[in-house]
């Protein structure tokens, strides 16, 4: 089968994805933008760059032609490709997989598809939780059941996403588990007990340290004083932390100050790249991801894991009904709740889950999982293209029971 894969630019998360994805089904990969260093540090890094990981090699991938007035990846308009159409029509494909539809090239490759009768497949991680006025919460109640039925199939990420399906009345047998997921063993074979010891001598850590990791941007919605604030009661009580901070931001000069003035020890990496991050994630004990809702998943955890380190994250963070909620790989606490946190990050410190627990959690997530919800997806929709007893969305017909 061949499927036409639309996405925005090229992501260090979705690359190993499609690699997997290549080795089992005929794909192209559509990209609406060529990101800039200007673009990620405007989409909140904090610094210009570009991933030091092959992003392109393993799958077959075209740029299109983005013929917006003011490229990027900040609006909806930034991402304008009408050149999709064309490539749909003459590329032979079974199916089209788009990985959202908040840019205008996304839903340029849903309409295009629509009209040439292609049935179209959708992942993305959007989840009730998110911030929205009460306005437009209303109008999605009406708007979004007749908007999503424009999709033959649809990819859920985890729990959350499978909720946001659901509650849109969207049909339970066209829907695939496609989780979010990172190169796992990408990952495990570069966390080391030397590449520990190595960061750890580096930056005068002790080989017997607890060492507590933030790993992200460093933006207001993601909480990093929270790790502060929680490291600086367990101070008071008696247990010293180390944190461990693998981002930059705007925050960064309040959350040195806010260390200095609890006396905390603080080790500020600034942006790591990819190819940095395994030593990181090895040289700590525990990753706390005390986000808002605005995460909406936080696949940092997932490299923590796969790394072989337990993660907290707050109960807003998309992945934690997934990734915590059982207390098999990590913990969960309430957002904002600080006591909450400093109480956990006591347990996981003192009694972390055995690399067991941590490892069969990581590979429930993993790239195999989720390339296998595709191919399941595009096989349920290029099926009931193909049998004529099946209905075939838009064209008019009697819905089935599971409708």
């Amino acid at each position: 089968m061949r499927l036409a894969i639309v996405a925005s630019h090229p992501v260090q998360y979705q690359a190993p994805l499609f690699r997997e994805v290549a080795r089992h089904l005929n794909i192209v990969v559509f990209y609406a933008h060529r990101a800039s260093q200007a673009d990620q540090a405007k989409a909140g890094f904090g610094v210009h760059f570009d991933w030091d990981v092959d992003l392109l090699s393993g799958y077959k991938s075209v740029f299109l032609r983005n013929v917006a007035k003011d490229p990027g990846l900040d609006r909806i308009s930034g991402c304008d490709t009408p050149e999709i159409a064309a490539r749909l029509a003459n590329g032979d494909f079974d199916a089209v997989l788009v990985l959202g539809w908040h840019f205008k090239a996304y839903l340029q490759a849903i309409f295009a598809a629509k009209r040439l009768r292609l049935p179209v497949i959708v992942r993305g991680d959007s989840h009730l939780d998110s911030p929205r006025s009460a306005l437009k919460k209303v109008a999605k109640v009406f708007g979004y059941p007749p908007l999503l039925r424009l999709f033959n199939a649809g990819l859920y990420v985890g729990k959350r996403s499978r909720a946001y399906w659901t509650h849109y009345r969207y049909p339970a047998d066209r829907l695939f588990f496609s989780p979010h997921c990172i190169d796992n063993e990408w990952f495990s074979a570069r966390a080391t007990v030397a590449a520990r010891n190595s960061l750890r001598a580096q930056l005068g850590i002790s080989v017997d340290a607890k060492v507590a990791l933030f790993a992200g941007k460093l933006l207001p919605f993601k909480r990093p004083l929270d790790l502060v604030s929680a490291a600086a009661q367990l101070r008071v009580n008696g247990q010293g932390i180390v944190i461990l901070v693998a981002g930059a931001g705007p925050l960064e000069q309040e959350v040195t100050a806010a260390a200095r003035m609890a006396r905390i020890t603080l080790h500020t990496l600034g942006f790591c790249n990819q190819t940095q991050m395994p030593a990181v994630y090895a040289a700590a004990d525990v990753l706390v991801l005390p986000s808002s809702s605005r995460e909406t998943w936080g696949l940092v955890a997932n490299e923590a894991l796969a790394c072989g380190r337990p993660v907290i994250l707050s109960d807003a963070v998309g992945a934690a009904p997934d990734l915590v909620a059982d207390k098999t790989a990590g913990r969960v606490f309430p957002l904002g709740d600080i006591a909450a946190l400093t109480a956990v990050l006591h347990d996981i410190v003192e009694s972390p889950p055995t690399r067991a627990m941590i490892a069969a959690k990581s590979e429930a997530y993993s790239l195999g999982a989720a390339a296998g919800g595709i191919e399941a997806a595009l096989t349920r929709v290029v099926r009931r293209k193909s049998d004529p007893l099946q209905c075939n969305p838009p064209s008019p017909c009697k819905r089935s029971s599971g409708d």
